[in-house]
C-alpha cells in the first residue's frame, strides 16, 4: 500500500531545516522546481492497494536514486549519508529524527517497481516540460551525437570480477594493517563461481568483524562495492558476462565493449531526447527517432545539427520531408546513393570503415575510378578473409575458397547537390559552431555522473542509468539558467 502525499512527517524538530538547509541549497532548489507527484502517477499500478503494510513512498525511493546519481555513490553509502546529512533528509521528505531505509530496498525498487517503466523518455520529457514552462528553451534547433559507455563487466568472467574486487579490498586493508593476512580465509582453489562467492563472503565477514579497520573510508567503499556485487548482481554474475553489451569502434584502431547513448539537445544544453543501444549500432540510424522524441517532448524542431554520421541519404530525405534544415557535413562514404545489401553493411564514421552483419570491420579501403571523369567512382572496402571463412553469416556473402572479401560503394555526390549548396551557406557554417556543446554535455555525463561505465548488466539497466543521469544534468542546467 502506498500513500499519495509526499508530506513530511509531523515532528517538533522540523523547523531545524530552515536553519541548516539554506534557501540556495541545490537540493532545496530541486524540491521547489519539480513536482515529483508524476513519479507516484507513473508507478501507482506497480503496488498493491488492498493489503499489506504501507510501502515506502515511491517518491522517496525515486529521490534516493536521484541522490545516488547526483553524488555518484553506492546504495549503501547514499543511505548512510542520509542518516546525518540534513539536506538529504529534507530532500527525501524525512523528519530529522526519522530512520532511514535498508539499502536492499533500493535494489527491490529498481527491479520490481521500475520494471517495464519507460523511465528514460518519462524523465527527459518532464525536464523539457519544465524548461519550456520556465521559458528556458527558446531555440528551434537540436544538436545530436552519441556517447559510449563501457560495460561494467568488460568481457571478464564472473570469477575474475570477484577476484579483482576482493583483491582491491584486501589491498586497502593491508595498507592499514598488514597482519590481517593471518586472519583472512584461504582463497578458492576451484574454478567454480560458487567457490569464489563463498570466499568473498568469508572475507567480508572477517573485515566487518574488525570495526576499527572496516570503518576506514577507503576500506568501507571497496567493501560495499564487493558486497553489492555479490548480493545485488548475483544473477548477472551467473550469466557470466554482459550479454547485451557489444563491441563498438571509436576510431579505426580503438574499440570499446558496451553501449551507446544517442542524444538530442537544445542549444540551451537541455537534453530533449535519448535512445540507448548496444555499442555497435550506427549513429545516423537513430536520427529520426531522436527528432520524433524531441517533438513529442514539446520541442519545435526546425534545424538539426550533427556530424557527418547523420548526413546519410535517408536522413537528408527525412529532414527535407519534415521541412527541417540538416546541418551535417556530407561524407562521400556515408552519403552515397544506391548500394547493395544496405541492411548487411553499415558505415562507422569514427573508424571510416564499413562493418558487416557479424560486427567485423573492414581492414582497408581503396578508391577506384578516375577523378574528374563523368563515370562514378567507387570505394572498395576489404575484410579479413580468415574471419569470413568461419563467419556464421558466410552463406551468400563469402564464396568458399575466395582469397578476398570486399564491399564496394558508389559515390554519387550529384544526388546531394542541394545539400552541398546548403553546406556552403553562412547559416550552415554558423549553426555548425553549436555542435561543440553536445560534446561538453557528454563529458559532463561521464566525468561527473559516472556515465563512462555501466552500473549493471543489460540494456534495461543501462536505460535506467541513462534516465537518472540525464534527468540530473537537465535539472542542474535548468537551475543554472534560472539562477
Amino acid at each position: 500500500m502506498i500513500q499519495k502525499q509526499e508530506s513530511m512527517n509531523l515532528s517538533p524538530y522540523s523547523e531545524i531545516y530552515d536553519l541548516v538547509v539554506p534557501k540556495d541549497n541545490f537540493l532545496r532548489r530541486i524540491n521547489e522546481l519539480v513536482d515529483f507527484s508524476f513519479v507516484y502517477d507513473e508507478l501507482n499500478d506497480k503496488y498493491c492497494h488492498t493489503n499489506g503494510r504501507n510501502a515506502i513512498n515511491p517518491i522517496r525511493m525515486f529521490k534516493y536514486l536521484l541522490l545516488k546519481t547526483i553524488f555518484d555513490l553506492s546504495d549503501v553509502d547514499i543511505v548512510e549519508r542520509s542518516k546525518y546529512d540534513m539536506s538529504f533528509k529534507y530532500f527525501l521528505g524525512m523528519a530529522p529524527e526519522e530512520s532511514v531505509i535498508e539499502p536492499s530496498s533500493l535494489t527491490k525498487f529498481r527491479k520490481l517497481r521500475l520494471k517495464d517503466v519507460n523511465l528514460l523518455d518519462m524523465l527527459i520529457n518532464k525536464t523539457v516540460e519544465i524548461a519550456i514552462e520556465k521559458e528556458i528553451i527558446k531555440s528551434n534547433s537540436i544538436i545530436v551525437d552519441a556517447t559510449h559507455t563501457k560495460a561494467r563487466y568488460n568481457q571478464k568472467s564472473p570469477k575474475e570480477i570477484l577476484m579483482d574486487r576482493s583483491k582491491k579490498l584486501r589491498k586497502s586493508v593491508y595498507e592499514i594493517d598488514e597482519s590481517m593476512k593471518k586472519k583472512f580465509p584461504s582463497k578458492s582453489t576451484t574454478n567454480e563461481l560458487e567457490g569464489e562467492i563463498e570466499y568473498c563472503q568469508k572475507l567480508m565477514d572477517v573485515i566487518e568483524n574488525e570495526e576499527t579497520i572496516s570503518e576506514y573510508p577507503k576500506v568501507k567503499e571497496k567493501l560495499n562495492l564487493l558486497k553489492e556485487t555479490v548480493n545485488d548482481d548475483i544473477e548477472h554474475l551467473r550469466i557470466s558476462e554482459d550479454e547485451d553489451a557489444k563491441i563498438g569502434h571509436k576510431t579505426k584502431d580503438t574499440s570499446f565493449f558496451g553501449y551507446k547513448t544517442h542524444i538530442a539537445m537544445s542549444e540551451e544544453r537541455i537534453v530533449t531526447a535519448a535512445t540507448v543501444t548496444t555499442g555497435e549500432k550506427n549513429d545516423g540510424k537513430q536520427l529520426e527517432t531522436l527528432i520524433e522524441k524531441s517533438m513529442e517532448a514539446g520541442m519545435n524542431v526546425e534545424t538539426v545539427i550533427g556530424d557527418a554520421a547523420y548526413s546519410e541519404k535517408g536522413n537528408i530525405e527525412y529532414t527535407n520531408k519534415k521541412e527541417m534544415e540538416l546541418v551535417a557535413k556530407l561524407n562521400p562514404s556515408v552519403t552515397q546513393g544506391y548500394r547493395k545489401k544496405e541492411d548487411e553493411f553499415e558505415f562507422n564514421k569514427d573508424a571510416g570503415m564499413y562493418v558487416c552483419k557479424a560486427g567485423h570491420m573492414a581492414i582497408r579501403k581503396a578508391r577506384q575510378g578516375k577523378k574528374g571523369i563523368s563515370t562514378n567512382q567507387t570505394d572498395t572496402y576489404y575484410f579479413d578473409v580468415e574471419k569470413c571463412k568461419v563467419c556464421p553469416f558466410r552463406e551468400g556473402c563469402y564464396k568458399p575458397g575466395a582469397k578476398s572479401k570486399s564491399y564496394s560503394v558508389s559515390i554519387k555526390s550529384d544526388e546531394h547537390s542541394e545539400q552541398a549548396k546548403f553546406q556552403e551557406t553562412d547559416y550552415f557554417k554558423e549553426k555548425s559552431k553549436e555542435r561543440y556543446k553536445i560534446e561538453a554535455k557528454n563529458s559532463e555525463l561521464k566525468h561527473r555522473h559516472g556515465y563512462d561505465v555501466s552500473e549493471s548488466s543489460g540494456l534495461i539497466g543501462m536505460e535506467m542509468q541513462g534516465a537518472m543521469a540525464i534527468f540530473t544534468v537537465n535539472l542542474k542546467r535548468i537551475l543554472k539558467l534560472m539562477g
